[in-house]
C-alpha cells in the first residue's frame, strides 16, 4: 500500500523551552543606534574661544551647569542667554536650589580680568561657592634637547 498508517492520533506537539532572542537583539541594536545619534546632540553649543591649560583635567558631574561669560560680555547658562540681572533665578531654577551644585564657568580669553572677577563676585553674592573653571585641555610641553651645534657636537 502506499499509504502509512500513524501509531500516534491527536496533535500532540513537543514542547520548546527556548527563548527566541532574535527581537531581543534587533530592539537593543535600534536603541543603541537612537543613543549614538542622541548624544552628540546633548553637549552644549556655545561658542567661546577658550584659554588652554595644561592641568589634569578633573571628574564632570553628569550633568553639568556651564556658565559662559562671552567675549561680547553677555552670559549663556547652558544654551540660552541670561541678563546679568536675572543671573541668580536662572542658577536657582537650574540647581533645583541646591547652592551646593557647582558652576563651570567659561570665559572667552578675550575677556578682562575685571570683568570675570565681577562675574565670580556675582556668583559669590547668589550663593554658588563651588566655581570650577573650565578651559582647554592640552598636553604639558615636552621638553626639548639641547642643540647641537653645526658640526653634529
Amino acid at each position: 500500500m502506499a499509504g502509512g498508517i500513524r501509531e500516534h492520533h491527536g496533535d500532540d506537539l513537543v514542547e520548546n523551552h527556548e527563548i527566541n532572542v532574535t527581537p531581543f537583539i534587533d530592539v537593543m541594536l535600534v536603541l543603541l543606534i537612537i543613543f549614538m545619534v542622541a548624544a552628540p546632540l546633548a553637549t552644549v553649543d556655545v561658542n567661546v574661544d577658550l584659554p588652554a591649560s595644561s592641568a589634569a583635567p578633573a571628574k564632570r558631574p553628569d550633568e553639568p551647569v556651564y556658565l559662559t561669560l562671552k567675549q561680547d560680555l553677555t552670559l549663556a547658562l547652558g544654551n540660552e542667554t541670561v541678563a546679568r540681572e536675572g543671573l541668580p533665578a536662572a542658577l536657582e531654577r537650574v540647581s533645583q536650589g541646591n547652592r551646593g551644585t557647582r558652576i563651570f564657568l567659561r570665559a572667552d580669553k578675550n575677556v578682562g580680568y575685571g570683568e570675570f572677577m565681577t562675574l565670580m563676585n556675582l556668583l559669590r553674592d547668589a550663593g554658588y561657592l563651588k566655581i570650577a573653571l573650565v578651559g582647554l585641555e592640552t598636553l604639558p610641553a615636552a621638553t626639548t634637547a639641547p642643540a647641537e651645534d653645526q658640526n653634529g657636537q
